[in-house]
């Protein structure tokens, strides 16, 4: 079991790398998108909420339990197109429906590495999500780390 849990901090350890790697390249090379998907992943969300925002982000109350509220907030106010998927499956899809110029993804490094690599040669900003109660349950984000992507693709 030790061992398990070593090689799985290993593949975090390398997914990590990768990401900040692509997020290099993405700065290095000044994009300038007009349009900007913020794309969540729903483990963002309160597990004891029962809305289900994945269809359709606009279900929220933003009665503040979550971060969920304050991400449609930041991007309202900066005007990205906001969505959040369940998984890599339906990320694919919004990303195909929205027709982003750039996307700003917050997930776990496992989808945010393989994301980045199947979306290539869009430009992605990946923000791993922080998991205190494990994979998948009432993760959180770092905002500012997101409103840092946002600066960024907005030239300010």
């Amino acid at each position: 079991m030790l061992a398990g849990s070593f090689i799985k901090s290993k593949k975090e350890n390398y997914q990590n790398f990768i990401i900040g790697l692509n997020n290099k390249l993405v700065i290095k090379e000044k994009p300038i998108p007009q349009k900007i998907l913020l794309l969540l992943p729903h483990c963002l969300q309160i597990n004891e909420c029962d809305i289900r925002l994945t269809y359709n982000i606009n279900n929220c109350k933003r009665c503040g339990k979550c971060t969920i509220k304050d991400l449609i907030f930041l991007a309202e106010e900066s005007g990205l197109e906001i969505f959040i998927a369940t998984g890599g499956s339906l990320a694919r899809r919004i990303i195909h429906d929205v027709k982003p110029e750039a996307v700003i993804a917050v997930a776990c490094e496992n989808d945010l590495s393989s994301g980045i690599a199947d979306i290539y040669p869009m430009p992605v900003i990946g923000i791993p999500n922080e998991r205190p109660f494990g994979p998948c349950i009432n993760t959180k984000v770092n905002i500012e780390k997101i409103k840092e992507a946002v600066r960024f693709f907005a030239h300010k």
